[in-house]
């Protein structure tokens, strides 16, 4: 176990839920990523910036953390592109499918105690339990 990292996940995990949080007391709106991204494909007048505002926020803190810590951001990805695209476009049918994404349902919904935030977080931590399993050891 190499990359256990207790120290730095529980200080992102702080983070990550202070800023759902915020989100939720400052503006009334969940912290859903798949939703805000989603919105930002169909964008509302009037809607747009704070969403944009957010996704660049993601993108712009690890180069943040980066530039604040002096060790690089490395990011490895040891699958090609037919992988990732159908990875990718999976994740995008779940979240349609289940009306949400795992900040949403798995931050958000669980600390309102949202029923169905509760067993749609179950079912996509079964699921991907379940694909790694079919990944690592029935396709190998």
């Amino acid at each position: 176990m190499h990359n256990f990292t207790p120290y730095s996940a529980l200080i992102g995990g702080a983070l990550i839920g202070l800023a759902a949080a915020l989100m939720l007391l400052l503006s009334g709106r969940i912290a859903g990523v798949s939703g805000i991204v989603g919105s930002l494909l169909r964008p509302a007048w009037g809607d747009w910036g704070w969403r944009l505002a957010f996704v660049a926020g993601l993108v712009v803190a690890p180069l943040l953390v980066q530039w604040a810590t002096d060790k690089p951001v490395s990011i490895n990805i040891d699958s090609n592109l037919a992988v990732l695209v159908s990875a990718g476009l999976l994740v995008g049918f779940g979240t349609s499918l289940g009306s949400g994404c795992t900040s949403g349902h798995g931050v958000c919904g669980i600390s309102r105690l949202s029923p169905r935030s509760i067993l749609a977080t179950v079912v996509f931590m079964a699921a991907g339990a379940a694909t790694v399993y079919v990944m690592r050891h029935v396709v190998g």
